[in-house]
């Protein structure tokens, strides 16, 4: 009898592989690596768990699970390099947003110097979510805003109950 072929990694739009996937409160967490960095992380409609394929993925799922479980948890995960010298401002100012702290789109455009919109788009491109917590860049005048490139629904979803995580109400 001949061995079973292996069973392939969940694709996503383009083909792309994830190396693991964590399933969370309403929603899963996708994650992408090498052997030596993590590359992406994406938030997913609820799918079953993808254990780990590296010993990477293995370390990043565990700071995951530890974030859901303590919002206050200190990410140490190495990080692709990525994104422009404009969004890589843009991710070190929200990366200095404490768990349970929020600014607006405006406070940060006016710390860096530019526009709500420069970085709201900024804060779409951002690979790292949770690590670079860009669920704690909301609108003016106490909306939500937008997340991840998105006005409404799922993902929106996933903004709140992040911010509610960190005892943040919407």
């Amino acid at each position: 009898m001949s061995p079973s072929p292996p069973t392939p990694s969940p694709a996503l739009a383009g083909g792309e592989t994830l190396c693991a996937v964590l399933p969370a409160p309403s929603f899963s967490l996708g994650l992408r690596c090498t052997d030596d960095e993590v590359t992406e992380i994406v938030y997913l409609e609820p799918r079953a768990e993808l254990p780990p394929r590296t010993p990477l993925a293995k370390e990043a799922i565990r700071q995951l699970r530890a974030y859901l479980k303590n919002p206050r948890f200190v990410f140490s995960l190495p990080l692709a390099p990525a994104g422009t010298a404009f969004q890589r401002r843009v991710w070190a100012g929200i990366a200095a947003i404490g768990s349970g702290e929020t600014r607006t789109y405006g406070e940060l455009a006016q710390s860096l110097g530019s526009s709500p919109r420069a970085v709201g788009n900024a804060c779409g491109a951002n690979p790292y979510p949770l690590v670079v917590p860009c669920h704690r860049v909301v609108a003016a005048g106490g909306g939500l805003g937008g997340f991840a490139r998105q006005r409404g629904g799922f993902l929106l979803d996933v903004k709140r109950w992040l911010l509610g995580h960190e005892g943040i109400r919407f």
